[in-house]
């Protein structure tokens, strides 16, 4: 019963015409970007996870796997935006250097700016830079690079920069190398926080995974955790409350340790 009534929320979710209400709501509470009309990894990892839950055990623990599923999913895609968000960062401090070196070689703002974009290894790196120096003052587009991250921030303030150049008519060599040195600066303060909480966020894992090894270790001497867990009304009770614990112990541990980053 389980099984089908998620997958019939699946179908739903993926169907080309109809229920984009639903469809958007649903979007708005995994996590997802409005636009794209699939549903993003948190929702389809509930799913998938719900669904074989359900037809392995309860709906109770389906219910459950589901919720952690999408949580997990929704932690890792959190993870894998954030190292994209370096990169990028990292790809335009390089364009910022070779822009900077090809205006004090005494190449025109155009030239060096193509030059400076055709070497990024990022394009949308680029591209975002081209537009910075040549619109500067202009707020990101709301479609275009660099919208929702990190690399708008640089950009507004490279965008200020150059603005400043014109405004004054200092040197924009200078002024782009000063940018470049800053946003260096913060992607090693960004990397130091991450060693330097490299050890909180390893025991938060350790922890996570304790109820794990204590079932595991229940079941080795007979005791049967598993069926206590999800086939007795107390064992259930204990179950929910174990499980909300942990997410909330898990979200914990991660907010202290982006207030430890801050």
């Amino acid at each position: 019963m389980t099984a089908a009534l998620l997958a019939a929320a699946g179908a739903a979710l993926l169907w080309p015409d109809g229920q984009a209400e639903l469809r958007g709501r649903l979007r708005a509470v995994a996590g997802s970007r409005p636009g794209r009309g699939r549903p993003t990894l948190p929702l389809t990892a509930a799913i998938g996870a719900g669904a074989l839950a359900g037809v392995l055990s309860t709906p109770l623990v389906a219910l459950l796997a589901g919720g952690c599923a999408a949580l997990a999913a929704r932690a890792w895609a959190s993870r894998r935006a954030a190292a994209a968000d370096e990169a990028r960062l990292a790809a335009l401090a390089e364009a910022l250097g070779a822009l900077s070196g090809e205006l004090r070689a005494g190449r025109f703002l155009d030239d060096a700016v193509r030059t400076a974009a055709g070497a990024c290894p990022d394009q949308r790196s680029g591209t975002a830079l081209v537009r910075a120096v040549r619109a500067p003052g202009e707020p990101p587009s709301p479609d275009g690079p660099g919208r929702g991250d990190g690399l708008a921030a640089e950009l507004a303030r490279l965008s200020a920069a150059v603005a400043l150049s014109v405004r004054t008519g200092c040197s924009l060599a200078t002024v782009v190398a000063a940018v470049e040195d800053d946003l260096r600066a913060r992607l090693r303060h960004r990397r130091a926080l991450l060693v330097a909480t490299a050890g909180p966020r390893s025991s938060a894992r350790l922890l996570a995974g304790l109820p794990v090894l204590g079932l595991a270790m229940g079941s080795g001497v007979g005791a049967d955790p598993w069926h206590v867990l999800t086939a007795t009304g107390p064992g259930q009770l204990l179950l929910v409350a174990g499980v909300l614990l942990e997410i909330a112990g898990i979200a914990w541990t991660g907010r202290l340790v982006r207030r430890i980053g801050r």
